[in-house]
């Protein structure tokens, strides 16, 4: 049985540098109040709470520094966190972080911004901030249709699929006089995608590793999908099935951006082993 991991899979920059700005700063703080979960892995969760990285969902209970996740905050946090007299420690994503600026800036040049997402993940509540909770939050060409404006500008959240954007924008040029589109989908994304729609194609099962929670391995797992019926979307190697492998020539790996690379290891084994 032949296993091949596909390229870009596990951390992107974004997760990375914030794994790395909260290691340094637990050398100085004893605990750290996470606004949210630092990424959407439980595993990496779990392993910074008992470093000291505490996770809450209200200021209210911090009494010590507060980490901005790298999914990033509205506008007003930064500002309840100042008057909390309380430090902050920003691990906000930099594609993240462009997003931000560029839904600002869309909303106050007159546009009426539209935020190509998931409405309930917190990157895309974060930009909602930045058009004083003006915009409208689509998901789909579909969804395109109900925008009535005539001067519409675009951005998306940074993990979502290219292809389904590009279809989406396609779908508003039809109607809008006046369209301003920003691709705020990282590079990372798109070719993480990519390489694991490839792998998929040319494997016999496609396993797909990553937070239930976490929006872009849902993504990927749904590319896949298009690919083969043998896609398995997993947390860790606990959930693997040895049927699934039952004559299989050739499986493919691949993980989200909030992914650790021991935990792909651990897959990459245990698959290895059953071969």
């Amino acid at each position: 049985m032949i296993i091949e991991i596909a390229e870009n899979a596990g951390f992107c920059y974004g997760v990375m540098r914030a794994i790395e700005i909260v290691d340094e700063a637990l050398k100085k703080y004893k605990t750290i109040y996470s606004f949210g979960p630092i990424i959407h892995n439980p595993q990496v969760v779990e392993e910074y709470e008992k470093k000291g990285l505490k996770v809450i969902e209200s200021l209210d209970e911090a009494d010590g520094p507060v980490l901005i996740r790298s999914h990033g905050v509205p506008p007003h946090v930064y500002e309840e966190i100042k008057k909390k007299g309380l430090t902050y420690i920003d691990a906000t994503c930099p594609f993240v972080k462009e997003a931000q600026k560029f839904a600002k800036q869309l909303y106050e040049d007159g546009y009426k911004v539209v935020i190509f997402g998931d409405k309930k993940h917190p990157e895309v509540k974060a930009h909602l901030g930045y058009t004083n909770y003006k915009a409208d939050v689509i998901d789909s060409p579909e969804l395109a249709r109900s925008i009535k404006a005539t001067r519409v500008g675009v951005i998306s959240q940074t993990t979502q699929s290219v292809e389904r954007f590009g279809l989406t924008i396609g779908e508003l040029a039809k109607r809008i006089r006046e369209l301003k589109v920003f691709n705020t989908i990282c590079d990372a994304t798109e070719k993480r995608q990519k390489a694991a729609r490839e792998l998929a194609r040319r494997s016999d099962v496609m396993i797909i590793i990553g937070g239930k929670n976490s929006a872009n391995t849902r993504k990927l797992y749904e590319i896949c999908l298009t690919e083969t019926k043998n896609a398995y979307h997993i947390e860790t190697e606990k959930e693997i099935n040895p049927e699934w492998f039952k004559d299989a020539e050739k499986v493919g790996i691949t993980a989200g951006a909030s992914t650790p690379s021991y935990i792909i290891e651990r897959v990459y084994n245990y698959i290895k082993g059953l071969g």
